[in-house]
């Protein structure tokens, strides 16, 4: 199996974080994988595929949308088997081109919440796409449900697999200033607005508890002016923007907790990176965090965009900080079982027998 794993961009955020692995554990079950990028970007993922041997191709000619006939033409000289995407411009191209060939596509599924643009661009794609692969239970079922897909057009293969040497958080002691983390994109989608609100309520409601601790957010984008600017504004001065960290492991390991205000999300890779590392989480109740997290026993759950919730979640996880360590250890035990390294095999192995079967399957009209 040829597989032509075409994505977005080059960019070191969200679907781009477990490439390398996912694209480790084809070649590993027999694929040659040849990795297509639609964009450079922040060119963050590029240090990633080196590390792994992995050969990638990238468009240099612009927007994303104009790269089509450079697609073409490198699918042609690859002459993949598979064609395999993430993400929407990348789905919409990469099916697109794999209908023209004959080729048998396979769609990434990361995040149903999509914006006007790329639910359009989704739509198209469903008419090219053989097999969608969601990255989640819960997208799965929204996937199923949106598209009406049979058994054999739907795969589930979670995009985190716990990583057994991962560094480790430690309590708080006492007197210790009480570190909360978060890894993400300084995106309106990561609703660090709104955390900030929540921060600027507690430090009025709960002065004291509130001198007591800080938020570190590791992650750089385009809203990350207007988060500054409203920190600032509100009086916040506990929050640091530590800006892109290329270990968020290590990052992790040195927090007491973490915290994901988003809007929006689909598995959330940040959220069980935290609890393999034993940290007890707060989490929105959006994709598949509610069902990875137990309220009240390995984290807290509120509604996206609350932000008195948040704040609330914020004065229990403050309050108690051997509450915290206890919650942590609840949250590493879960990961460990629901992501061990032989769940993500078996689910992507199913993924790729699914695939193989198209490839023996399918007969298109070629160029």
């Amino acid at each position: 199996m040829r597989i032509a794993y075409i994505i977005h961009s080059l960019d070191g955020y969200g679907a781009g974080f477990p490439v390398p692995r996912v694209t480790s554990f084809m070649r590993a079950n027999g694929a040659d994988v040849r990795l297509f990028a639609l964009q450079r970007r922040d060119n963050r993922l590029a240090s990633m595929l080196d590390a792994v041997n992995l050969p990638y191709e990238v468009f240099e000619g612009g927007h994303t949308l104009c790269s089509f006939g450079w697609l073409r033409e490198r699918l042609r000289a690859y002459e993949p088997t598979v064609v395999w995407t993430s993400m929407s411009q990348a789905t919409l191209l990469g099916g697109i081109a794999g209908r023209l060939m004959g080729v048998p596509v396979v769609s990434w599924q990361h995040n149903v919440f999509l914006a006007p643009g790329n639910q359009i661009m989704l739509r198209l794609a469903r008419r090219s796409t053989d097999l969608w692969v969601a990255d989640s239970e819960t997208v799965a079922d929204i996937t199923r449900k949106r598209f009406r897909l049979a058994d054999h057009e739907l795969a589930t293969w979670p995009l985190f697999a716990i990583t057994p040497d991962a560094p480790q958080s430690k309590p708080a002691t006492p007197g210790e200033t009480f570190r909360i983390g978060s890894l993400g994109r300084l995106h309106a989608h990561k609703g660090y607005d709104i955390l900030i609100e929540a921060m600027a309520e507690l430090r009025r409601t709960d002065p004291a508890l509130a001198a007591g601790y800080e938020v570190v957010i590791a992650g750089h984008g385009p809203a990350g002016d207007r988060f500054k600017a409203l920190a600032a504004q509100r009086g916040v001065s506990n929050i640091t923007f530590a800006g892109y960290t290329p270990d968020p492991r290590a990052f992790l390991g040195q927090m007491h907790g973490y915290v994901q205000p988003s809007r929006v999300e689909g598995l959330c890779i940040s959220v069980h990176e935290a609890m393999q590392a034993g940290l007890a989480t707060i989490v929105t109740s959006v994709g598949e965090m509610p069902r990875s997290v137990k309220d009240g026993e390995t984290g807290y759950v509120v509604p996206p965009k609350d932000v008195g919730a948040l704040a609330g979640a914020l004065r229990r996880l403050l309050s108690d900080p051997a509450r915290a360590g206890v919650m942590g250890i609840a949250a590493r035990d879960f990961v460990n079982d629901r992501y061990s390294e032989a769940r993500f095999a078996e689910a992507g192995l199913r993924a790729l027998n699914l695939a193989r079967s198209l490839g023996a399957q399918k007969n298109r009209r070629s160029f």
